[in-house]
């Protein structure tokens, strides 16, 4: 099979790496997107996300999208309560239509992006097996179907488990100790009405030291399950997340004595509960330049969620984007333009992330949470 050349591969058809791709391609510049998953049909891509002025929203500007961002907006979202474990509620924050960080589906941001790029753009199907370096700055890219590529730019796009890092980093990430178990109930105004009042017109929590449950509403009358829990990973492992009733019936009884309408987001979930434990890499995580390569979002910087992830992968790609076009002919320039502030962009939210989670499941659960957004309203 003979090998195909092109000056810029992207591999992960994530947020950063889509958002790259057309920001290039708005410049004129052409790269290719090479993804793992069959199509962009083949697999959930995630939940709601608020999508910030200051770095997701910018990065939908530079690339062109403002109007299609706007169009997909969960108007009312943005609303949020705090409950207790019995099913009072503590904290009551409507939406109060200022849109500041309106929520979007991930699934329906990933469509614009990929909706704005040239057919041909993005090659499904094309799970890296190797990366190997070529000298002067250029690589070449291995595929699970025997197909190889060599790029003049490689920009490792594809998250947690990065095949394109290890060329950069000897860095991993590590559990954290907190997992988030995810499942959906779908029409839950009409088959789960008192938990649906529970959750209210946006976003549900309800924590305590080391357990929590967040649940938010989003479009299409959906109730997103995130089951929050601080524990060892033997002991997630230790749960058969291929049997769905037997792993509801294991994490609800972590939740004895809490109200009906709260446990039943765990038992009556209508999709298999999936574990998504929860990564990071060393706090203010970078690297050597090394020529001709590159990281963006997670590969770059996996940290606890904070609402801030989507966001800093699209602002990635928009100032990796930005820079490459800054410096026509000249990528080293660009990249070290790029990783430069990409490092100080990042270091402070590694800490932030943390505190969130702190707030979420530690000692000070609800209360410090509450704290949280008491604060942020007196400061306005």
């Amino acid at each position: 099979m003979n090998t195909v050349h092109h000056p810029i591969a992207i591999v992960g058809a994530g947020l950063g790496g889509l958002t790259l791709a057309r920001v290039l391609h708005v410049h004129g510049i052409p790269a290719t997107v090479y993804e793992a998953d069959p199509c962009a049909a083949s697999r959930t891509q995630g939940g709601q996300l608020d999508i910030h002025e200051e770095d997701g929203q910018r990065a939908l500007a530079d690339a062109g999208l403002t109007g299609e961002f706007r169009s997909i907006v969960h108007e009312g979202a943005e609303a949020m309560r705090i409950l207790d474990q019995h099913g009072k509620v503590l904290f009551d924050q409507p939406d109060d239509g200022a849109g500041r960080r309106p929520e979007v589906l991930c699934g329906d941001l990933r469509r614009i992006l990929l909706d704005s790029l040239p057919d041909q753009s993005v090659q499904w199907g094309r799970k890296v097996t190797g990366v190997r370096p070529l000298g002067e700055g250029r690589h070449e890219l291995t595929f699970a179907d025997g197909a190889s590529v060599t790029c003049d730019l490689l920009v490792g796009a594809d998250g947690v488990w990065s095949k394109i890092r290890p060329l950069l980093s000897d860095a991993e990430p590590r559990y954290t100790g907190t997992t988030f178990i995810e499942t959906y109930l779908y029409d839950a105004d009409e088959r789960h009405a008192a938990t649906a009042e529970a959750v209210g017109a946006g976003a549900m929590y309800t924590l305590t030291p080391g357990t929590g449950i967040a649940a938010p509403r989003e479009a299409g009358n959906v109730v997103h399950t995130y089951v929050e829990l601080n524990r060892p990973a033997e002991w997630i492992a230790g749960i058969d997340f291929t049997d769905a009733a037997s792993a509801a019936s294991r994490v609800v009884a972590e939740f004895d004595g809490w109200a009906p309408e709260l446990t039943v987001l765990i038992t009556d979930g209508q999709t298999a509960p999936v574990a998504r434990m929860i990564y990071t890499l060393p706090d203010g995580h970078r690297w050597e330049r090394v020529p001709g390569l590159t990281l963006l979002g997670d590969a770059a910087h996996v940290m606890p969620p904070s609402g801030d992830g989507a966001n800093l992968a699209m602002f990635d790609g928009a100032e990796l984007g930005k820079a490459i076009t800054a410096h026509p002919g000249d990528v080293e320039t660009a990249l070290t333009a790029y990783e430069q502030a990409l490092f100080a962009r990042t270091e402070p939210f590694y800490a932030q992330a943390r505190g969130l989670l702190e707030l979420l499941l530690g000692p000070s659960a609800p209360f410090g949470f509450i704290d949280l957004f008491t604060a942020a309203d007196q400061a306005e």
